[in-house]
């Protein structure tokens, strides 16, 4: 793979060498500070392509060559463009999707290469390539054919301005896979002269996937030729055309049916092609516009607003705009009848990276995203009631079982804790089932009261342990709302496992063998089987439950901040081994991975939120950056942005499904947010950008004894002043440790 890459880059050599997308000098709407292309260099793993919020269509241009740089289908370092697929993953370190490849062409060029598997292809320059919120485009210099990409929820819509040729074609590709991707059954029906019907069926890291579509194009083809077999349907659609002319091709989407992908283009794609575009803008405009900040910075205006834009990039919608979709017990050869579900009164949505969202990006919808809430919870429980468990990571109506926990629960635990509605009693019955199940070693943990080591490949066995531990004390809280005392007893017992881990000799949370014994010998910074992409300084922190109960375990305040500075100044060694998702580091802490993501935080519990504030501002000012290489990790379906976006606000869940926000401190000397509908919420910072540390805090001008703001302050509206200084010393004397506040409302 990496040697295609190479073969790729080699064989056009000079063509690719423009600098980023630059920023326009002044702007009329906030969405045209976003630039898509930050991630789609590096290891941020993003696609440039088109899309609305949440939208079930990702239309964006695909390299065609596998590997983990084209995770998303695109890297900003090739140089050749292979077609334009209907949907993508955001930022994620799993290559599936690219379903329904487009690539228009000409007998201008008919190179082929191996890399791509000898598919069409052209060349293209980043001088000659743009993109916007809901738009992308790029100019195919070996075809001198103009590509523009827009899109609606359930719509992908193409234009193409051709020069003049006789040999014009259109290749509408359904065997084309990628990475782990691929089709198991695939059908294309010329309706007519200019509609065309069919169906992708595949498997890849979710199984047995299903997607449908309609294809309308706006000229008629004068003929086709059909190519391929049952798992590699293709057809080649040709034209003759004139200097300019423009062919327009909208392609409904539905996990039902191709009449149900069609309807979709009925409902929501009239008009032309500028029309659409406008109205995606629009969309895009309208959610951006719910945060405005105060900023000369433009690249910090960029960052932050592309933050805000990919924070809205999943989960996606999954259901038809009569609600039905492909229900996600649907296994192989069942028949398609027998698998359909229907949304009664939401939308369903899939996409669910939970082991990554959880941490901040769902509650930063709790925030912004009020309306589309329940139907997120709504939409989890659906996967409860068609397989029996919340998802763990589901797409395309499938679970995947990446990554450990049952995550999904603080989700729905923190939704019902800040009043979003839904089945209450149906959704502490999701999560109480989810946490009793005898699989993913959960049998063993409600034994033993910890996961031990075994031979399995990536055991994870203390990340497991303490993951669901975290799981548990949400599921404990949900209880004792729902007045369900035994179970409130029950899951609070097993929310303290992560001290079974906790070797008080060496003062780590260590692996222990099936005995009770801990492993040894035992490296706390080696990256072993014992720890899920991440080694034992990562994890030790993650106990945000009980923050109050580590620091007691580590020996108390002065120790327990003794090994929080460690952590940010015990450098890797050069001959230390690093894995690749081992990124943004600052000594051990990575960035560029979620575990670490609340450590910084962390100072405000032992009485140093200086350190918060100037590890934060750290962090914001280095593992962000408005260029391609933008991102210092996998960006992670919106965990990676949503990270930026509190934290440029100036507060961060350490305890996702506690309603409360850690106080760090705001980038901006002014912010307002649009909560609910009706109300103002505004963040001060007075001289930000010379005074780096926090002297106190005032909320609606009475000032907070505490480092930290709940939901409620921010749901109500109101004004949040930060009263700034340049003496670290004074922001920790006005401050007082954070306490774990169990009940907030």
């Amino acid at each position: 793979m990496r040697l295609g890459y190479l073969y790729i880059g080699l064989f056009f050599i000079g063509l690719n060498c423009s600098p980023q997308p630059k920023n326009p000098e002044k702007h009329n709407n906030i969405y045209t500070y976003v630039n898509p292309f930050i991630g789609t260099d590096g290891p941020g793993n993003t696609y440039p392509g088109a899309t609305t919020p949440f939208g079930m269509v990702q239309l964006s241009p695909d390299i065609g060559i596998p590997g983990w740089d084209r995770i998303a289908g695109y890297y900003y370092q090739d140089s050749i463009i292979t077609g334009f697929s209907h949907t993508h993953l955001t930022g994620t370190g799993a290559g599936d999707l690219y379903d329904i490849l487009v690539m228009p062409t000409n007998d201008r060029f008919s190179q082929q290469i191996e890399a791509n598997n000898f598919k069409p292809f052209s060349r293209f320059s980043h001088d000659e390539e743009g993109a916007s919120p809901g738009y992308y485009w790029v100019n195919l210099l070996d075809y001198e054919i103009k590509a523009e990409m827009t899109a609606t929820p359930r719509v992908g819509v193409h234009r193409y301005t051709f020069p003049e040729n006789d040999s014009t074609k259109i290749h509408i590709d359904l065997g084309y896979s990628l990475n782990w991707d691929s089709p198991t059954k695939t059908f294309i029906k010329v309706v007519n002269d200019s509609t065309l019907q069919g169906h992708r069926m595949s498997t890849g890291w979710a199984r047995n996937q299903r997607l449908f579509f309609e294809m309308r194009f706006s000229k008629p083809f004068t003929s086709f030729v059909q190519e391929g077999d049952s798992t590699s349907s293709k057809i080649v659609l040709h034209y003759q055309t004139k200097d300019e002319d423009q062919l327009v091709i909208k392609t409904g989407l539905s996990s039902v049916s191709s009449s149900a992908a069609g309807k979709a283009i009925q409902q929501e794609a009239k008009g032309g092609f500028e029309e659409i575009k406008q109205k995606a803008e629009q969309e895009w405009e309208r959610e951006l516009n719910k945060i405005s900040i105060v900023t000369t910075d433009t690249n910090k205006k960029s960052i932050f607003y592309t933050m805000l834009y990919q924070s809205m990039l999943a989960p996606t919608l999954y259901s038809d705009a009569n609600g039905e979709y492909k229900a996600a017990n649907d296994t192989e050869g069942k028949h398609l009848n027998d698998t359909l579900a229907k949304a009664e009164g939401f939308s369903r949505y899939d996409t669910f990276s939970l082991w990554d969202t959880f941490r901040a990006a769902h509650p930063l919808y709790t925030i912004l995203q009020p309306d589309r809430v329940p139907d997120m919870v709504k939409s989890l429980l659906a996967h409860y009631q068609e397989t029996g468990i919340l998802p763990v990571w589901s797409m395309q109506g499938s679970e995947t079982n990446m990554m450990i926990g049952y995550h999904a629960v603080p989700v729905i635990v923190d939704a019902y804790f800040k009043g979003f509605d839904f089945d209450a009693e149906l959704a502490y019955r999701a999560c109480k089932e989810s946490a009793m199940l005898d699989e993913r070693q959960i049998d063993v943990y409600k034994e033993k009261g910890f996961i031990p080591v075994d031979e399995g490949h990536e055991n994870w066995s203390v990340s497991k342990t303490m993951e669901y531990a975290y799981d548990d004390w949400c599921i404990a809280m949900f209880a004792k709302a729902l007045g369900k005392t035994e179970d409130y007893s029950y899951f609070l017992r097993r929310s303290e496992n992560w001290k079974n881990l906790y070797n008080t000799k060496r003062t780590w949370l260590q692996p222990k063998d099936p005995e009770g014994n801990f492993i040894e010998p035992f490296v706390p910074k080696e990256y072993s089987p014992y720890f899920c992409e991440s080694n034992a300084w990562h994890y030790y922190w993650f106990v945000p439950q009980d923050v109050d109960g580590l620091i007691s375990e580590t020996g108390g305040m002065e120790p327990f901040t003794q090994k929080l500075d460690s952590m940010f100044s015990y450098a890797p060694e050069p001959g230390d081994k690093l894995p690749l998702f081992s990124t943004g580091m600052i000594g051990q802490y990575a960035h560029g991975n979620e575990p670490s993501h609340h450590v910084a935080y962390l100072y405000n519990y032992v009485g140093k939120p200086s350190q918060t504030q100037k590890l934060v501002r750290q962090i914001l000012s280095e593992q962000y950056k408005n260029e391609p290489n933008g991102h210092c990790g996998n960006e992670d379906c919106g965990q990676m942005s949503s990270w930026y976006i509190f934290s440029a606000l100036g507060f961060y869940p350490v305890n996702p499904a506690q309603g409360v926000y850690d106080l760090g401190i705001p980038l901006f000397e002014e912010v307002t947010i649009q909560v609910n509908r009706d109300s103002i919420f505004t963040i001060k910072a007075k001289g930000v950008a010379q005074l780096p540390y926090v002297e106190k805090v005032l909320l609606n001008g009475k000032e907070l004894q505490r480092n930290y703001i709940t939901h409620k302050e921010i749901s109500t509206g109101g004004l949040l002043e930060f009263i700034l200084t340049d003496d670290p010393a004074l922001a920790d004397k006005n401050s007082k440790p954070t306490p774990m506040v169990d009940e907030i409302y």
